[in-house]
């Protein structure tokens, strides 16, 4: 029996509902009906996830979603969420799964950071008529420059990453997402001239042309991962861990191995892809250095080598052993990173705001004077060109973002991709749905984000009289708090607005 009442309610204005059917037809999870006996169009509230699938394309504007108006007696302790996820794992008895990053109510940094402005004696700079340096370089930097016996400056700069703007697309597997979807970030990636990362599940043939714009994955289940796909992209991330679940492994289920995805993951139709939470080759700083130059070999020295870990409570201490163990650049993600499935209890509980963590690594790795042995890439919910140059400003060389390509794409966060059945055609592997996403129209709106973020992020770094993305890493007296404590303005390393 189940005890919970319906968190959404479809609202049917049946005076403007022409019973087209398209509601019927969209909705993968089966809330809307057609019932013969009254002539009219139905719903099941109990089925819906709040997708908006079935409001946006009516063609008469006859259906809205609204939240349920159903509580629980009031109770400060014993919220209805709260009582509700008790019920369904007293009916269901198994781990309590979500996605899309963490939703609950803890102070967001970005939001609580201003930035500052030039007046007169630094006057502003106009993106429009004057030079503006948007190009980043990633990778490991020489500590001084050395000359030949000619005087000619001596060229020993390892690997780079060339990015036309300091934001690339994080980590989404081929089969954690459609076909259709990678071959959107593939394309944008590459007319933008930035980065898509491939994801733990191995990259598909057809995208191996996008070489140049794609960096490989390596993660503890090692799925898809042989000496050419290494060599295929530009990069190798090594995932140690994610912000949507610190110190979980990843679980593709059977259900999706299909196809083309078992082909790419190399592992049998209908099997479970398991990743287990530790690589069982690496339980030290050491092990970790092994991966990395066993890496460097096989690709003979010509591709940087990210390491990727969640933001957690001892993370300065941890970038600093993997600043010094060969890796070129280091990719932190902060707890409200999404993910196609976490287990909802570490997705709210675990992990540290990208903020706080990327402040703690920068601070870190300049006390001990090895800043430029890596570079930083902070990931972990970046929604807008504004949260870039913050994340900049306090240390990054450039940011991840998942979540806000894949909204980008058409996806409206009812967090409900582990089901596989993505209205939007984004996280399922359903042949009628993976086809609603059209990777023409996705690559193009991808394109129109990117190009607006970085028209913005010029615009803002003008008005800080700044010209080039390298004189904005961690400048943090282009910084100010609001509503911080001492605390927190200390770890950010940044002043209170007024000072």
């Amino acid at each position: 029996m189940n005890f919970i009442y319906p968190e959404y309610e479809i609202v049917r204005n049946h005076e403007k509902c022409t019973n087209c059917g398209i509601c019927k037809k969209e909705c993968a999870n089966e809330a809307h009906g057609f019932m013969e006996s009254a002539s009219k169009m139905t719903c099941d509230d109990a089925k819906c996830v709040n997708c908006h699938r079935c409001s946006v394309l009516c063609p008469t504007k006859a259906i809205k979603i609204i939240k349920s108006g159903n509580t629980y007696k009031e109770n400060t302790n014993w919220s209805n969420k709260t009582i509700n996820e008790i019920q369904r794992q007293a009916e269901s008895g198994g781990v309590l799964l979500s996605g899309m990053g963490n939703p609950e109510n803890y102070p967001v940094y970005f939001d609580k950071i201003l930035l500052n402005a030039s007046q007169v004696t630094n006057p502003s700079i106009d993106p429009l008529r004057e030079p503006m340096e948007s190009k980043v370089h990633l990778g490991a930097r020489p500590k001084k420059i050395e000359r030949d016996t000619d005087g000619k400056i001596k060229s020993n700069l390892k690997p780079q990453m060339f990015l036309s703007m300091p934001v690339m697309f994080s980590a989404m597997s081929y089969g954690s997402i459609s076909y259709n979807a990678h071959e959107s970030l593939a394309r944008a990636a590459t007319e933008l001239g930035v980065m898509y990362n491939t994801g733990e599940g191995g990259l598909h043939e057809n995208f191996y042309k996008y070489g140049k714009n794609t960096i490989v994955q390596v993660a503890s289940g090692r799925f898809g991962v042989h000496p050419t796909y290494l060599n295929s992209g530009s990069a190798i991330e090594i995932k140690m861990g994610q912000g949507g679940k610190p110190g979980i492994g990843g679980h593709l289920p059977g259900t999706k191995i299909v196809g083309d995805i078992s082909a790419t993951r190399m592992i049998p139709e209908g099997t479970d892809a398991i990743s287990p939470a530790p690589h069982h080759d690496i339980y030290s700083i050491e092990d970790l250095c092994q991966l990395i130059y066993s890496l460097k070999e096989v690709t003979n020295y010509t591709k940087p080598v990210i390491v990727k870990i969640a933001a957690v409570h001892n993370v300065a201490a941890i970038a600093s052993g993997i600043a010094r163990s060969g890796a070129d650049i280091i990719a932190l993600d902060g707890f409200r990173g999404g993910t196609g499935a976490a287990p909802t209890r570490i997705r709210d509980n675990v992990g540290l705001p990208i903020e706080l963590a990327l402040a703690c690594v920068d601070d870190r790795l300049r006390d001990e004077g090895i800043r430029n042995n890596v570079s930083i890439i902070a990931g972990g919910s970046i929604r807008s060109s504004a949260d870039v140059v913050k994340a900049i400003a306090l240390g990054a060389d450039c940011v991840y973002i998942g979540s806000a390509a894949l909204i980008a794409l058409g996806c409206h966060l009812c967090r409900t991709c582990h089901a596989g059945n993505c209205n939007w055609g984004i996280a399922t592997q359903i042949p009628e749905l993976t086809k609603r996403l059209n990777p023409e129209v996705g690559y193009k709106r991808l394109v129109n984000l990117m190009t607006a973020w970085r028209n913005e992020i010029k615009e803002m770094m003008g008005g800080m009289g700044i010209n080039a993305i390298e004189s904005l890493k961690g400048n943090r007296l282009m910084l100010r708090g609001v509503g911080m404590n001492e605390k927190e303005l200390e770890i950010l390393g940044i002043k209170h607005a007024g000072e």
